[in-house]
Order: C-alpha cells, then structure tokens, then sequence
C-alpha cells in the first residue's frame, strides 16, 4: 500500500501517518519527493484497510500496490532515485564511471589501474577483495591483504571504493574502509546478505543474477530497501543463454524496461556482459546510447598476467578511448533533451 501525501503536506503530518503505521506493526517507508511524499508500507501479511488514512491530514490518496514489489515502483516514487556517494552521484546528470581490476592483486598492480582510473575522470574504483570463483582452485583474492591497498588508493586518488561482500560478515569490513557494497551475480538472491546490506548506511550495487527475471531482480532490491537502505544501484551484467560467443548475454534492454517500472538508477557492466575485451568497448557505447546511468568497467594494467577475467580486462589505451567515446555519446543526449536528469 502507498500513501501518497499532498505537495503541502508538513513534516509533522508526515510524522504522524508515520506513527500511525509504526502503530499498528507495520513498517513506514517516506520517500520525498520533488513535489510530495510517498509513504510505503511493508510488514503486512494480509491487505490493509487503506481508510483508516484516507482522512488523516495532509494524505492526498491511499493507493493499494497489486505489483510483488512496492518500493522500487515509479508508483512510490515519480522522480529518479539520485544516489550520492561522498561528492559522486549515480543516477544524476553525471556519467558514473566505476573502474578497476577484477580483484587486487598486488599494491604495483592496483596503484597502476588506479592511475589510469583517475585520469579518466571516473569517482568509482571496485576492486575485488574476496572472489566468488566458480571452480575452488582458481584465485580467490588476498582478502584482508586487499583492504590496505584499498584503503592507500582512496587517500591517494580520492576515489571510491567499491567492493563485492559475498557474506555478511564482509558487510561489516566495508562499512569501514569502503564505500559501495556490491552484491553479486551469485548472490542476488542470497537473502540473508541482502538483509544485512539493507541495514547498513552504506549504498549497495545489486548485479542481475545469471538466469534472473526482472521481477526477480527488482524483488532482490525490494528486499534490502525493506529493511530501510533506499539508496540502491542495479547492474546489468549479462544473463546465460544459448549463445557461446560471449560469456553471457548483455541484455540492454534491460535498462528501458526497468525505466518503465523502477525509480532506481541502471548501470551497465560490458566486461562481464560479454567475457572478451575487443566487445568491451562497443556494448559500453550501445549501453550508454540507452540510456543507462553508467558503466562498470574491467582495467588492468597487464591484462595477459590477470589472475582472473584477463580476457575480458581493457588495457589502460583501450579504457581511455572507451572513456572518451562514451562520453561523446552522452553529450550528444544531453544536448538532444533525452530524459537526462540533473545531479
């Protein structure tokens, strides 16, 4: 159910169909936006009785959600979700760049990509601390050894850090030294992790699961703004088909469907949408063309020596000129009026 207050509604009469939710064992969800507040609802197992807020003052309308989904819908919220990180934005007019190699390494490797992060532009540096591998004898990351080297980066360049928790035990690591808390292709629908990433202050950067629906996706997100964190990202990166010349299949469509239904920001993952490198930088053109809010992307300095993913990695050259493309790209739909927001 949402409650949708007036465009004057006060703060106090926001608080207080706040209370009256709180009241009666159900959670209240506020979500200001530009013109007036929407209130969700969650916690309930059975349908509300929606009338005994229909008179409360400053409710505009009381309306009963039939989507499996209430706070990630256009319906709670008409204006798009800008999520702040530090002085960075996804979601904004800003073209959010996250850029890093698939995991740290060594501290030579990592200040060299981080090197060529920074000159881009780009605010975001993931690097993988721990990795979810799908055979136990490929490497698996350093681990706690990764979080100096981290930590170094993000004194040195200024840029933010985000990292993959594969248990929730790694959520609490990177509520300390990090600052977005990527969920996994493998673990979107790891439950109890999204539980606890929806208790941290921290935003969260959901990747599609491998075979996911949408439904199924935006559900994953439901689950961690649940329990209150509403500032998540969703990353397509490719779902398993048929097809066997990439590693998975990029679906771009993704982004104007979600458009359709969700108020949260869409970013594009190329590097893992496809698996090879010369693919890279042609589905991160077409991603952006529409309309995705940014683009996470695989560098390393050496690709050929890369412990894991070397053969979808860019070389610093290669990232560069992909930079300068896709920007090219979103200046172009900025200036043509394309629904772009302001940061």
């Amino acid at each position: 159910m949402l409650i949708v207050m007036k465009p004057r509604a006060t703060a106090h009469e926001i608080d207080a169909v706040v209370d009256l939710i709180t009241e009666i064992g159900l959670r209240a969800h506020p979500m200001p936006g530009a013109t007036r507040t929407a209130i969700g609802i969650t916690g309930n197992e059975g349908p509300i009785d929606g009338r005994r807020f229909e008179n409360l003052p400053g409710v505009a309308e009381v309306i009963r959600v039939t989507k499996p989904y209430k706070l990630v819908t256009l319906d709670l919220r008409p204006d798009k979700t800008v999520v702040r990180v530090g002085g960075a934005t996804i979601g904004g007019s800003e073209l959010a760049i996250i850029a890093g190699p698939c995991a740290i390494e060594s501290r030579e490797q990592a200040f060299a990509v981080a090197k060529t992060v920074q000159k881009s532009g780009a605010r975001f540096f993931r690097g993988g601390v721990w990795k979810p591998r799908t055979s136990p004898y490929t490497f698996q990351g350093l681990g706690d050894k990764a979080w100096q080297i981290l930590t170094e980066i993000r004194d040195t360049f200024g840029v933010k850090i985000v990292t993959e928790a594969v248990e929730e035990s790694h959520v609490d690591l990177i509520e300390k030294y990090g600052d977005v808390i990527q969920i996994g292709a493998r673990n979107m629908q790891n439950f109890s992790l999204l539980k606890r990433a929806g208790r941290s202050k921290v935003p969260v950067l959901l990747k599609r699961g491998m075979a996911a629906t949408l439904e199924e996706w935006l559900l994953a997100a439901e689950y961690i703004m649940a329990e209150g964190n509403y500032n998540v990202i969703l990353c397509e990166r490719g779902v398993r088909t048929f097809a066997q010349h990439t590693r998975n299949t990029l679906d771009l469509a993704a982004v104007p469907a979600i458009r359709r239904i969700s108020h949260l920001p869409i970013i594009v993952d190329p590097s893992h949408g496809t698996g090879t490198a010369y693919m890279v930088t042609p589905l991160a053109r077409a991603g952006i063309a529409v309309g995705a809010d940014g683009l996470m992307i695989e560098v390393h300095n050496r690709p050929e020596l890369a412990l894991s993913d070397s053969a979808q990695a860019l070389t610093p050259a290669e990232y560069a000129q992909l930079i300068e493309e896709v920007h090219a790209i979103r200046n172009v739909m900025a200036r043509a009026g394309c629904g772009l927001n302001a940061s």
